[in-house]
């Protein structure tokens, strides 16, 4: 690919957006913002998100589904595949195939034959493609990276990782919402959780050998449905009891100002199209009245090829907070919430804590400064035609999804499994 320049700074790096939503959304807003990408098309079906994504960002190019962007032929340099999950793999195929530059969202398919079939395309276009693993483009990640290459804590024995779902994150995205069912998305470790082991082979620097892995679904299931609780928390006795009321989810945004989650409710910020919206659509369902299956809880223990072990939490039950994980070396320990690390010295008894939001990037930005960097990186990799200035490909993020897959064979058939 060339690019021309123009007072020594290359063309932007041009756009075409497969799935308007809010992350397709996002990754075109942080592309323009740095300059260096342009949005010229998108492909949404959903008519009123094609028309704000549409008057956002003003493409050349204007589709209803993927199969009609991929007819008019290559019209940018990279393609951004933020479809549901199920709908990833054709897209992403063909699209490669045209020679587009692929930024796919995660997961990168439900299963390893799909996503295999994603690796093999963007490997036989010879395009590079990537999955967006934005944890791993963290200022908090570099600097945990930094301290353990430089031996701060003698030679790295094992990891405790916990993901802090959210009481009602849980209850807004995998009861209530799309990634509620296995059939319709997939399983909660890889719709959620792929982002997590992921981030630890990177951190730990090995390849897990072999897992096992229980949890299931303990509490968002009719049996504990509350006594006069009704269909919908609009007109429920016990919803100012209850912990996962949406009315007082979705009203708490608009006094907080805040977009996420009531964007995927709805799109106009008042108390009455709320409570309308609650009435007739999926978020305003009670918890203990929908049609979820994926877990709530579920627990990993993994061996990695070095030898090192890790163990690995994901709960609903918690506040929503920054990931939390302590490492434990032959010298030293860290332990971190995604901000803040506390680096103790066995040798000397000191520690040292480590603010990594003060050390520059993006850190307040998505996934503490994760999606800006992730852009920033993949648009510049795909500027310069050197995909080593991501860090991962395709073939790596199948690897981790394989540990996923490998961890629900091992909950739900009671045994270790090797990978």
């Amino acid at each position: 690919m060339e690019f021309t320049k123009s007072g020594g700074n290359r063309k932007p790096v041009t756009i075409a957006v497969v799935g308007a939503g809010l992350r397709g959304q996002e990754y075109a807003r942080l592309a323009e913002a740095t300059g260096t990408g342009r949005v010229v098309a998108v492909a949404e079906p959903d008519t009123g998100r094609r028309t704000a994504f549409a008057a956002a960002h003003r493409p050349a190019s204007v589709f209803t589904d993927w199969q009609d962007l991929a007819a008019a032929g290559r019209l940018a340099d990279v393609a951004v595949i933020a479809t549901q999950d199920r709908l990833h793999v054709e897209p992403a195929v063909t699209l490669a195939g045209l020679g587009y530059h692929l930024l796919l969202e995660k997961p990168m398919a439900p299963t390893e034959a799909e996503a295999r079939r994603i690796a093999d395309a963007v490997d036989e276009a010879g395009v590079i493609g990537a999955v967006c693993h934005v944890l791993r483009y963290t200022t908090y990640t570099r600097a945990l990276r930094a301290l353990l290459a430089a031996g701060r804590i003698g030679s790295l024995v094992s990891v405790q990782h916990l993901e802090p779902v959210g009481w009602w994150h849980q209850a807004h995205s995998f009861v209530r919402g799309n990634w509620r069912r296995e059939a319709d998305s997939g399983p909660m470790l890889l719709t959620k959780s792929c982002h997590d082991l992921d981030w630890l082979a990177y951190v730990v620097g090995a390849t897990p050998l072999s897992v096992a892995s229980f949890g299931g679904l303990a509490h968002f299931r009719p049996e504990h449905r509350p006594a006069g609780a009704g269909e919908r928390c609009v007109d429920c006795a016990v919803e100012a009891a209850c912990p996962y009321s949406a009315v007082r989810l979705y009203t708490r945004c608009l006094d907080d100002g805040e977009d996420w989650p009531l964007n995927a409710v709805t799109r106009e910020r008042t108390r009455e199209a709320v409570l309308d919206a609650l009435r007739d659509g999926p978020y305003g369902r009670c918890v203990y009245d929908c049609d979820n299956d994926v877990v709530d809880h579920q627990v990993l223990a993994l061996q990695y090829d070095t030898g090192v072990t890790a163990t690995f939490t994901m709960t609903a039950f918690t506040p929503m907070q920054r990931r939390q994980t302590r490492l434990f070396g032959t010298h030293g320990s860290i332990d971190g919430d995604g901000r803040l690390l506390r680096v103790t010295d066995f040798r000397t008894g000191a520690t040292e804590s480590i603010d990594t939001h003060g050390s520059g990037g993006h850190a307040g930005a998505g996934h503490d400064g994760g999606d800006t960097g992730l852009v920033e990186a993949f648009l510049a990799a795909v500027a310069a035609g050197d995909p080593g200035l991501l860090s991962s490909d395709m073939a790596t993020s199948l690897a981790s999804h394989r540990v996923v897959w490998a961890a629900e064979r091992a909950r739900t058939t009671g045994t270790v499994v090797t990978l």
